[in-house]
């Protein structure tokens, strides 16, 4: 797996592999890998659609100190499931709500559970 790992440059990782400051990255990180791994998508892809989101975010100004990195791996991810057809772009906008409406109810230090919103209103 480290030569895979080598055709994504400036992925965050130490000695052991990649790093992760909380448990979506490593999620993000899992589903990419996921999708190589079933075919849905090539290596070359995946780096040339991180890349353009690595451009993107510098075009807008934004800073590069390695802690948006995964902001910008699973805007990635979320373009190429919706390009290829493995995901409406209505399924990832309900998705990202149901989400986000979740990390929004869920206390500061507890794991974030999909549909915690829907449990706690």
């Amino acid at each position: 797996m480290t030569a895979d790992l080598d055709a994504l440059p400036r992925i965050p990782r130490d000695a052991e592999g990649p790093v992760f400051r909380e448990p979506w990255e490593a999620q993000a990180f899992a589903m990419a890998l996921r999708l190589h791994e079933t075919g849905h998508v090539t290596w070359r892809e995946w780096a040339d659609r991180l890349a353009a989101e690595i451009r993107a975010a510098a075009e807008r100004g934004e800073t590069d100190d390695g802690t948006r990195y995964y902001h910008r791996w699973l805007a990635a991810l979320e373009k190429l499931v919706a390009d290829k057809g493995l995901i409406t772009a209505g399924e990832l906008a309900r998705r990202r709500d149901e989400w986000d409406a979740a990390a929004r109810a869920t206390p500061h230090g507890q794991p974030i559970e999909l549909g915690r919103a829907r449990r706690i209103s």
